[in-house]
């Protein structure tokens, strides 16, 4: 879609390859807003998972329920480690003979490998399609009629759908007159996404992420299956404590405007550092925003300083995890021992 009109490239970094904007990013992002256009996600990977065992089987490696998947039905899930840290986040669709999954750039060969390892004796067939395969988004949440779609499950400002186009027929499909607006860059559904707090894997994580620390608990993760891989840390730290970190939502000064954080940058307290800063966009209604992983514990009420040296914006915080006050079970007894072990 890069040869359709006014189309401008993203300048590398991980949404290279597809329009970072089609002239006016502001005018796109309140075009998506309005439930207009579309928006080529093409650089993003698919994964097909094809075979009779692949909801049963997804389900027992997955974070999330799927085993009595309808046809059609979208979920989202993740794989975790061992160790209850977020490897991959799966976002998918079963068409009645396959599940398809779209992840982010450079994902799937990982995946892949991961999935194949586990396949066993089942009737599951895992191949990355990428090379036929893209995604386009648009702001419905209807299904396509003749296309694999994933319709979102969570309600917010980037609540779409997510449709699986032969990559033969992009261009065609962009220009259709199906189409109910013009092309939007990729910078104007990042702004969306970061205004609704929506966590991307490999930019909001790390190799630490667990799943509370992204508010994935409830729309990825489900508390109630049966056992996989990491569920010893979910279930320990939903029944138990609390993760160390958090994501918030920054509102910038106006002095971020033309400086947008870089990812990385220093979130900091007069107590010193509490994080860092993520994703970040200027919004068309909130003006400079950021995602960032704090100390669980940092009040949403502190003043906040983002950056180093010269280059520094204040801000405030808005919750997207909430801190939790409610005890835990054990909590108390942990506190006791703790005490009787000082004495």
């Amino acid at each position: 879609m890069l040869d359709m009109p006014g189309a401008v490239p993203s300048d590398g970094g991980v949404d290279a390859g597809v329009a970072a904007h089609y002239g006016d990013p502001l005018r796109e992002q309140r075009q998506l807003a309005n439930g207009t256009g579309f928006v080529d996600l093409s650089h993003r990977a698919v994964v097909r998972i094809g075979g009779a065992d692949r909801l049963s089987w997804l389900h027992n490696l997955t974070t999330q329920r799927l085993d009595k998947l309808a046809a059609g039905g979208s979920a989202e899930a993740l794989v975790l480690s061992p160790q209850g840290h977020v490897e991959h986040h799966l976002q998918l669709v079963d068409d009645g003979e396959a599940v398809w999954v779209y992840v982010e750039p450079g994902a799937a060969t990982a995946l892949v490998e991961f999935l194949t390892s586990m396949r066993f004796m089942l009737r599951v067939d895992v191949e990355d399609v990428s090379a036929a395969w893209a995604v386009v988004w648009e702001p419905r949440l209807d299904a396509h009629d003749s296309l694999v779609t994933r319709v979102d499950g969570q309600l917010d400002a980037v609540s779409g759908r997510q449709v699986f186009v032969p990559r033969a027929d992009l261009l065609a499909f962009a220009t259709s007159s199906d189409r109910t607006g013009p092309p939007a860059g990729v910078l104007a559904l990042e702004a969306l996404r970061v205004a609704a707090g929506r966590p991307r894997l490999h930019i909001d994580t790390d190799h630490r992420t667990i799943p509370h620390e992204m508010g994935w608990i409830g729309s990825a993760v489900v508390l109630d299956k049966g056992c996989y891989r990491g569920q010893e840390t979910v279930a320990r730290v939903a029944n138990l404590g609390r993760p160390p970190r958090r994501l918030v939502r920054l509102h910038l000064d106006g002095s971020a405007r033309e400086n947008l954080p870089v990812p990385g940058s220093d979130v900091s307290t007069d107590d010193g550092v509490i994080g860092r800063v993520t994703s970040a966009a200027y919004h068309y209604e909130l003006g400079p925003i950021a995602l960032a992983v704090v100390k669980y514990a940092t009040s949403d009420d502190v003043p906040v300083v983002v950056g180093a040296d010269d280059v520094t914006a204040s801000a405030t915080i808005e919750s997207i995890v909430e801190q939790d006050s409610t005890p835990r079970p054990g909590q108390a007894a942990r506190a006791a021992f703790r005490t009787l072990g000082s004495r």
